[in-house]
């Protein structure tokens, strides 16, 4: 029985390098059975550039407002399996998987099927724009005899990482749940691969291969940051730091992030930044009481605040409306839940 891999890109206001990641993912050499972009609300014109470009037949799901990075993933794997997913292929629009990264990652994923390995994940290679590895996922700390296993076969056994070009199974989301919508923006992807490489680990693919067009230079810090709107996201960045922390790290790493934070704070102050202090303790304070839980891949919830469209076949430039069947849900992630 054929495979049925589902591409899913989460996309926000970068409509150029989306069509790049598009035409990236319809010309694999193993073609995907579906394709369907998460458009997080976007005003730039995304949602024109796709009913307008030569992208045939992708599912497009329109949110009315941005539920941040982590919301957008959510939703993305959710209606993923919902349209029948074996595999889901998450990334985010400024990937570019070269034309042999799906098929590598399915080659890996037979390959440990064969020999009767277990795996949580598969993720590809990232690249930056200059050749630098980047993206890199952490070496698996539960599973650290496993890594050089299958070395030859250019596969390493990981632990937490990102979306860029990673391969879930339909089987992890049954048995772990979504990714958590309440995080918002950063660290999702590092609980979501922590959580379900709790038995078996994920695999770095060597042979495929992504470029990752916006990778960052650096590590996420508020020191340099000059955007505004940029900034005050730094709170959920701390609050998800402690909030990984205190869920999978030991009680020494926790007050060492704590402690990290609260040195911040100083030093922001010293710099005469009052306003960046304010919000890293803001962060620091909204995890005393942040607790959120996984939402299983089934459970029901609301589909009001999205809108489904479908490319038309045969580069028809202008787009249908979808209806919805059985097989296809329209689905969105529940409001009482997300940020």
């Amino acid at each position: 029985m054929m495979t049925r891999v589902i591409a899913v890109v989460l996309t926000y206001n970068r409509k150029e390098l989306l069509h790049q990641c598009l035409e990236a993912i319809q010309a694999q050499t193993r073609p995907c059975d579906d394709i369907i972009v998460i458009n997080n609300a976007s005003t730039d014109g995304t949602l024109e550039m796709l009913n307008n470009a030569s992208l045939s037949d992708i599912k497009i799901y329109t949110l009315r407002e941005n539920k941040g990075a982590a919301g957008g993933f959510n939703l993305g794997f959710r209606v993923a399996y919902d349209n029948g997913a074996d595999h889901v292929w998450m990334m985010d629009d400024d990937v570019v998987p070269e034309p042999t990264a799906l098929e590598a990652l399915l080659d890996a994923d037979a390959l440990l099927e064969e020999k009767r390995t277990p795996r949580s994940y598969l993720i590809s290679m990232a690249y930056s724009e200059a050749g630098r590895l980047t993206n890199l996922p952490f070496l698996s700390e539960r599973h650290k005899t496993r890594w050089p296993q299958y070395l030859e076969h250019g596969l390493v056994a990981v632990g937490s990482s990102t979306f860029v070009s990673i391969l879930v199974p339909r089987r992890i989301l049954e048995a772990y749940g979504l990714p958590i919508a309440e995080m918002f923006i950063w660290g999702e992807d590092a609980e979501f691969t922590l959580r379900i490489t709790r038995e078996a680990p994920g695999y770095l693919v060597g042979d495929s291969k992504v470029a990752h067009l916006r990778a960052g230079t650096g590590g996420i810090s508020i020191l340099p940051e000059t955007n505004p709107s940029r900034i005050t996201y730094y709170s959920h960045f701390v609050r998800n730091n402690i909030f990984l922390a205190r869920k999978y790290k030991t009680r020494r790493r926790l007050a060492s992030v704590l402690w990290f934070n609260l040195m911040l704070v100083l030093k922001l102050l010293h710099r005469k930044e009052p306003g960046k202090a304010r919000i890293v303790l803001k962060g620091m304070l909204q995890s005393l009481c942040f607790y959120p839980r996984a939402e299983p891949v089934h459970a029901t919830y609301d589909d009001t605040c999205i809108e489904l469209s479908v490319t038309a076949p045969n580069d028809v430039r202008s787009a249908r409306p979808a209806s919805r069947n059985a097989d296809e849900k329209l689905v969105l992630v529940n409001h009482s839940s997300s940020s």
